[in-house]
């Protein structure tokens, strides 16, 4: 049992206290939580509701190190740092602090990448990429305005502004990973106007979601990209578990099937829109339902005149049902054919290339997924300018291959049938587990 074990007040604190690991563990329930960050021991049991990025994707590392996500997820550590010198208890005993030689490796790949200047942004690539976002809302307006609004020129317009909306989210992507601007607060105030005044959608919500996906990516019960267990299992041990709890209520064999009618197709209208809303209302965020609201008010301004109030919002649905089948196709492409598990506490670089895959990289496949095709690239390194991901990825490659870890890459379309294929596999496991349990 390490030193300050009896009593956490400040004035019974020593800063000097070392802790084992095993003492660390200890301390991973819902209201004592402890982590470890570059060898300090913290205690968050009490800030954690206050961390900026939610109080879950912190909780995630309860008991565990946290460094290479903390490192990964904060581009100005030092300002952070001064958050957390108040909250730490001591430190990690000599003997707990031995790293294993894969986690040298991956955070001497971080520092050769800052030496690089791969994390640095070029605004030029950034604004030509706002810029095209705006041209196509503008030209998605001028096409009904122009030629009317009969099926031709109505159906160009949409897609004109479902390749405007999906862009947008790419763009969004950027800003909430804090790689666009050097200083995080610009990329936060854009970041609102872009999700907000761009696709009416929350920044608080998206970051409160997305942070624990890349925290724990596909990790059961903390990965909320991969919580939809009524609908839909995923991997080789989720659907055996179910199938011998008999849980469930969805023909999961068939799953591959009605896939392509409750997945791509209701994410964004149905899904994202309810807990949008549920999220804003409930956590009290006025600034990003203002931003929602603003978006509605320029959305009937501009189409109500032309199409009518019913019109304008059938358009926006009809956008919307577009952009999901695209977001839905790039976005899980890399992650379900993957590795689905409970927590095992892999190391950084092993926990991301479980779950993570890339797409070949092209002039269209880059655009077309917003560098999400660079996957491993972006989930190592989030807060990297996504112009740069190329750069690094022989880097990376060459780490896999030197700790025997699997780097995949696919094409395109092989990546989207691999979704299909994935699906259809775990739906069997679940159906052989159910009728033979």
């Amino acid at each position: 049992m390490g030193k300050g074990q009896q009593g956490q007040s400040s004035t019974q604190i020593n800063l000097d206290d070392t802790y084992s690991w095993d003492d660390v563990k200890e301390h991973s329930s819902k209201t004592d939580k402890w982590v470890v960050i570059e060898n300090g021991v913290y205690d968050v049991s009490k800030w954690v509701t206050r961390h900026p990025g939610g109080f879950k994707v912190l909780s995630h590392y309860a008991g565990e190190d946290a460094t290479d996500a903390f490192v990964a997820f904060h581009p100005d550590k030092t300002k952070v740092k001064k958050y957390l010198k108040p909250l730490r208890i001591g430190f990690l005993s000599p003997e707990s602090s031995t790293k294993s030689e894969i986690v040298s490796d991956m955070r001497s790949l971080r520092t050769q990448a800052e030496e690089m200047g791969l994390f640095k942004p070029r605004m030029g690539f950034y604004a030509a990429h706002l810029a095209h976002i705006l041209a196509l809302e503008v030209l998605g307006w001028m096409v009904l305005w122009y030629y009317g609004t009969g099926w031709s020129p109505y159906l160009l317009a949409a897609a004109i502004l479902t390749t405007s909306q999906a862009q947008s989210g790419w763009f969004q992507h950027d800003l909430g990973h804090l790689s666009v601007f050097s200083q995080s607060r610009w990329n936060h105030w854009l970041h609102n106007f872009v999700i907000g005044g761009l696709k009416a959608a929350s920044a608080h919500w998206w970051n409160y979601r997305h942070f624990q996906h890349h925290a724990k990516p596909n990790i059961v019960k903390k990965d909320p990209d991969i919580t939809m267990p009524y609908l839909f299992l995923f991997g080789e041990k989720m659907p055996i578990k179910w199938a011998s709890q008999k849980r469930g209520f969805m023909p999961y064999n068939y799953q591959q099937g009605y896939f392509f009618l409750i997945g791509p197709p209701l994410l964004l209208p149905i899904y994202f829109h309810t807990e949008n809303l549920y999220h804003v209302i409930t956590k009290r965020i006025w600034t990003d339902l203002a931003w929602t609201v603003f978006f509605f008010v320029r959305w009937f301004y501009f189409y109500g005149p032309l199409l009518g109030g019913l019109g304008a919002l059938g358009l926006y649905m009809f956008v919307r049902f577009l952009e999901s089948h695209w977001f839905v196709w790039v976005t899980q492409m890399n992650h379900i054919p993957m590795e689905v598990d409970n927590d095992t506490q892999k190391d950084w670089l092993s926990l991301q290339l479980h779950a993570t895959c890339n797409v070949e990289p092209s002039a269209f496949n880059d655009w077309f997924t917003g560098h999400l095709n660079f996957q491993i690239e972006h989930h190592l390194f989030p807060t990297m300018p996504r112009h740069n991901f190329a750069k690094i990825a022989p880097h990376v490659k060459s780490l896999c291959i030197k700790h025997g870890l699997s780097y995949q890459t696919k094409t395109l379309l092989g990546a989207f049938a691999d979704i299909v294929r994935s699906l259809k596999n775990s739906g069997q496991l679940w159906y052989d587990a159910y009728h033979h349990t």
